[in-house]
């Protein structure tokens, strides 16, 4: 089917189409969006309906995708995070890598014949294995936090961070032009480093200014602009520096790992990210060479048995070496037997470099693509051969993984804004050792808290991106302490209707916005001054000699009147206990007497803030 060269928005329909029917249709067939995207690319392509002959400029741009998604995971590089999880990252990560690394380069060279260097790139694409396969895997069956998860997010994690010294040595195995003396390639050493010095002084000492400056001009599409400029100019002065443009993302996205920004450009990055990496896959398929596949196809299939069985065996191995039970070493040798997303960018590298020859790359991306569309098999027959094995022993070697695992993943709660009852709030729970992460739209005070070691982001609380960054799906409970009444609401009911199940506790202003934010499902609400002004007016009491029993007795009075008016006023729904408050301690009233303003509506949310002390850590 032909169609006009000036039909080019036919094209984009078509294209999104594909992408829109064959994603949902992998992924409820449990194969993933990826060999989803890669099914569209090939069903529009030369190879398919022919609506796209030359594959190369749709590759061009997607290329971006992959520049986003790499900037994503510098963000997520902190040193801290990587200092948490060395022992699993470089310890068992880089063992499993390196390990997998040498046996497959020396598979390609001595069965298939390669020479060194191909050999080397073909195996590394398949050492890198397929987070979105793994990680789905891992979701769907709720293993993502366990001992054995755990290795495996941690080696996907080193497997990751692989591919930008990867790309550099892609770039030194390229050959020299016939015309380019040994001494242009020092020169060019040396601008490529002048280029990495360069940005890490941008990141550094400009971008954090800048930033502040934008966000102080409360525009969301010049933050957007200015972080796409961020990965798009980092990109751009790395391939000036004739290094690999998704180089120049990470290393930017590591630079401002630390920043107080990190968040927001998260947020921002996402839904571009996530948009051009799909094209990418979908010109990786378009890219496919069906007729040369057919033509080859015994040599293929037998190439990708040859990788995946041998990786399988690297895996097992190292998973034996440290400790790791039969049954769960098994499982992640095939879980992680296939290639993964990042070899078809080594590969495409490596072509666009005259590294390798297009038919090569070709033949590659296949066997690529085909070993992930088997590993969702693999799964399913290795679990249902360890079903009928009984259930799994008791893993005692998991025992000091548990506890790190613990140390990473221990409830964390999100605080929105971090102004005089924002910073009053979080004492209590950094007393008790809580995990907390703050966001707030201040940068004045953003730099003011850090000043005082408080680790505050700038991000928009009413954004669900932004949300979503900054942890609130996973969140034990969320604290609104923001001084707006409409924001307050906007967020909550943003919360509640994305994250029902996470307990919302809010800061209100007047008894009409206590009831809003009642009726918006919130956990918890308490007048900004309401108690202050109560503890004020009982102390008045005692400065004019009022005997101790008649102060408290005249605040429980007063706080039971208030709670009755706000139950007429809510016609009545609220049934639930009344704490009362002596001095500074709270304690609990009887079941009969109306709730007071501030008291949870949900008991098992009560339990989820406030644990027994064996479980809050002491």
């Amino acid at each position: 089917m032909a169609i006009e060269q000036g039909s080019e928005l036919v094209k984009t329909v078509a294209l999104l189409g594909a992408g829109v029917l064959a994603v949902p249709l992998f992924k409820r067939l449990g194969l993933g969006s990826v060999l989803g995207y890669l099914a569209a690319g090939l069903a529009v392509g030369p190879s398919g309906l022919g609506l796209f002959s030359e594959s190369q400029s749709v590759l061009h741009i997607a290329e971006l995708g992959v520049v986003m998604f790499l900037f994503l995971i510098g963000l997520e590089t902190q040193p801290s995070r990587l200092w948490n999880l060395r022992r699993q990252i470089f310890g068992l990560g880089l063992l499993q890598v390196s390990t997998c690394a040498v046996l497959l380069t020396v598979l390609g060279h001595a069965v298939f014949g390669l020479d060194w260097p191909l050999a080397f790139v073909a195996g590394m694409g398949f050492v890198l294995s397929s987070t979105a396969i793994v990680m789905q895997a891992l979701n769907e069956r709720g293993e993502a936090s366990t001992p054995q998860g755990q290795r495996m997010v941690s080696i996907l994690l080193m497997e990751d961070l692989s591919i930008v010294p990867l790309l550099a040595v892609v770039a030194f195995l390229a050959p020299t032009p016939a015309d380019q003396e040994p001494v242009s390639r020092w020169v060019s050493m040396g601008v490529a480093l002048s280029a990495i010095l360069g940005l890490v002084a941008v990141s550094r000492w400009l971008l954090n200014p800048v930033f502040r400056w934008l966000a102080a001009s409360r525009a969301r599409e010049v933050m957007t602009a200015a972080a796409l400029l961020v990965v798009l100019g980092a990109a751009l002065a790395m391939q000036w520096g004739g290094l690999s443009m998704a180089l120049g993302a990470f290393a930017a996205g590591v630079m401002l790992s630390e920043s107080t920004f990190r968040h927001q450009l998260e947020a921002d990055i996402e839904p571009f990210r996530g948009l051009l990496l799909g094209l990418f896959f979908m010109g990786v398929g378009m890219s496919l060479d069906v007729p040369l596949v057919l033509q080859g196809w015994p040599k293929l299939l037998a190439g990708v048995v040859a990788y995946m069985g041998l990786k399988a065996l690297g895996v097992y191995t190292v998973a034996r070496l440290t400790r790791s039970p039969h049954r769960d070493a098994l499982e992640r040798a095939a879980m992680m037997a296939e290639g993964g997303e990042f070899a078809f960018v080594l590969y495409a590298t490596a072509a666009s470099a005259g590294l390798i020859e297009a038919e090569t790359n070709a033949v590659l991306n296949a066997a690529v693509i085909l070993s992930m569309a088997l590993t969702p098999l693999m799964v399913v027959m290795m679990r249902r051969v360890l079903a009928r094995q009984g259930p799994a022993p008791t893993d005692m070697s998991g025992v000091e993984s548990v506890t790190e695992a613990a140390n990473e993943l221990k409830p964390c709660v999100l605080i929105i804004g971090f102004g005089r009852f924002g910073q009053i709030a979080s004492q209590a729970l950094l007393a008790r050792g809580v995990e907390i992460a703050i966001i707030d739209h201040d940068t004045d005070m953003i730099r003011a808290a850090s000043t005082f070691g408080f680790n505050v982001y700038y991000g928009d609380g009413t954004r669900l991106d932004v949300l979503h960054a900054s942890g609130a799906a996973h969140a034990r409970a969320v604290l609104v302490c923001v001084d707006n009444k409409a924001l307050t609401t906007k967020i909550v009911e943003l919360i509640k209707s994305s994250f029902p199940l996470t307990p919302v506790l809010a800061r209100s202003y007047d008894r009409q916005h206590a009831i809003e934010l009642i009726q918006h499902g919130v956990d918890f609400q308490i007048r900004e001054t309401f108690e202050s002004a109560m503890l004020f007016s009982l102390e008045a009491l005692r400065q004019l000699g009022v005997d101790e029993a008649d102060v408290l007795a005249v605040g429980d009075d007063i706080r039971r009147r208030d709670a009755e008016r706000l139950q007429m006023q809510m016609g009545g729904d609220i049934k639930a206990g009344l704490p009362l408050m002596h001095g500074n301690r709270w304690t609990p009233a009887p079941l009969t007497t109306p709730q007071r303003e501030g008291q949870p509506l949900n008991p098992e949310a009560d339990q989820a803030i406030h644990p027994p002390a064996a479980v809050a850590g002491g």
